[in-house]
């Protein structure tokens, strides 16, 4: 155990090993809800293939795989002179930073799915919608209807109508409008044949 601390207080591991230690205090900090994960990583790591995952993540990912192979590296050099040590050290570093950011990149191409958010939902991407009335009526305060977004998720969401149509459970009616003060849709019945 004792050369296991050598090692990560010898260079060039000690650089990584005091990165990691700021990993870890952050992620602590993190679980007990002192302060909250970052949204994404950037324009910038966007362009290197790290978008669409938090910048800590990406962060996190590299310093614990650069300071793995510092680790290794330092390891290798246990034996070697001083002068020769630092100079290999150095190179090992280099070589360290350059294969973490490749690693990190393979690791981060599955996590963008568990991160992707994509655009925020909203109640106008219903209108034009058709909907499939689910109370046994609707006039111009009450009425439940059923709709499919998009992604093929349903919901059930508050409709109105403005007229006497007859709009009963199972018809089918076309959302054209939200009134945003009485959180409702307003529907109108869809016409199922056609007219000669």
């Amino acid at each position: 155990m004792a050369e296991f601390f050598q090692a990560t207080l010898a260079f060039p591991a000690v650089l990584c090993t005091f990165l990691l230690i700021v990993c870890v205090g952050y992620w602590l900090l993190t679980l007990v809800g002192a302060i909250d994960v970052d949204e994404d990583a950037g324009d910038l790591l966007g362009a290197l293939g790290f978008g669409g995952v938090p910048l800590t993540i990406v962060l996190t990912l590299t310093i614990v795989v650069a300071w793995f192979l510092c680790l290794v590296g330092t390891v290798l050099l246990a034996g070697t002179g001083t002068g020769v040590r630092v100079t290999l050290g150095v190179l090992v570093l280099v070589v360290a930073i350059v294969l973490a950011l490749l690693v990190t990149r393979l690791l981060v191409t599955p996590l963008r799915k568990v991160f992707h958010s994509g655009p925020a939902a909203s109640r106008a991407d219903f209108i034009g919608r058709t909907c499939v009335i689910r109370t046994s009526t609707v006039a111009t305060d009450f009425g439940q209807a059923e709709v499919h977004a998009e992604d093929g998720s349903s919901a059930v969401v508050q409709v109105r109508q403005t007229g006497k149509d007859d709009l009963r459970a199972g018809q089918t009616a076309l959302i054209y409008d939200y009134d945003t003060d009485g959180e409702f849709f307003w529907v109108a019945p869809v016409e199922t044949h056609l007219k000669d």
